[in-house]
C-alpha cells in the first residue's frame, strides 16, 4: 500500500464510513465512523510520501513503532494514541490494513469488538450464554450475532469463545470447534462438569456479575 487511493478505498470497507475533507488545505483527506463522526483515518501527503494516521491503544503505539520505523508518534495528535504509517513500502500491507482495522476498533467500539471484551469476562469454571454476552454488550436482542463473532475468533487463546454456551446450556456444534467434543475437552480442563452435551447453568452459569450464583 502506498497510495491514498488505497488506504482510503481499504477505509471505507468498514461499516458506516465515509470520506471527509474538512479543512481548507485539501491535502487532509479522512475516513470517519458514521456512527458518531469521528475520525479513525487520516491521509495527508508529507515529505513526498502518503502518511497515515490511525487511533491505538497506548502500549501498542509503542509496539508498533519498535516493529517498523516507519511508523511514527501521530503527526499532529496525541503521541500515545495516534501514530503515523508512512507509505513508503516498508510496512507490509497486512500490517498496515490491521492498524487500520485497529484504529476503526477503537473509534466505532464496534459490536464484535463489544463481544469480544465481554467474552475475555468470562472466569475459568464458568460459562454464560449467548444472551448473557450479548446483554453485556450492550444489547441481548443481538445474541445471534454473538454466535456470528465466536465463529470468526482469531485469538482464542485471550477470546475464551469455548466458555460460550445456549440458553439451556447446551454446547455447541461440533464443526465450531473444529472436531467433535474438543469445547468439552476444553470446559472440563477448566474444571466444569459437561453430561449429554450440556452444562449445567445453576452451577456454572455467570451472569456477568463477581458473585457465583446464575
Amino acid at each position: 500500500m502506498k497510495t491514498r487511493e488505497e488506504a482510503l478505498e481499504y477505509g471505507l470497507t468498514f461499516e458506516d464510513t465515509y470520506v471527509d475533507t474538512p479543512f481548507s488545505d485539501t491535502n487532509w483527506k479522512l475516513v470517519r465512523y458514521r456512527g458518531n463522526d469521528k475520525a479513525f483515518l487520516w491521509t495527508y501527503e508529507r515529505e513526498g510520501y502518503i502518511n497515515l494516521n490511525v487511533k491505538v491503544e497506548p502500549e501498542k503505539a509503542y509496539f508498533w513503532r519498535k516493529v517498523y520505523t516507519s511508523v511514527k508518534p501521530g503527526y499532529h495528535q496525541n503521541k500515545d494514541h495516534w501514530n503515523t504509517i508512512i507509505l513508503d513500502g516498508s510496512v507490509p500491507d497486512k500490517d498496515i490494513r490491521l492498524m487500520i482495522a485497529e484504529s476503526y476498533d477503537l473509534v466505532s467500539y464496534s459490536p464484535t469488538r463489544r463481544i469480544y471484551d465481554a467474552v475475555r469476562k468470562i472466569p475459568r469454571g464458568k460459562v454464560a450464554t449467548y444472551g448473557t454476552v450479548a446483554a453485556l454488550a450492550g444489547d441481548r436482542k443481538m445474541a445471534r450475532a454473538v454466535g456470528n463473532a465466536l465463529h470468526k475468533n482469531k485469538d482464542p487463546e485471550n477470546i475464551p469463545c469455548y466458555r460460550v454456551v445456549n440458553a439451556s446450556g447446551r454446547l455447541a456444534e461440533a464443526f465450531v470447534f473444529g472436531g467433535v467434543n474438543i469445547q468439552e475437552k476444553m470446559l472440563r480442563e477448566d474444571g466444569i462438569e459437561v453430561i449429554d452435551g450440556r452444562v449445567d447453568l445453576s452451577i456454572y452459569g455467570w451472569n456477568g456479575s463477581d458473585e457465583d450464583d446464575y
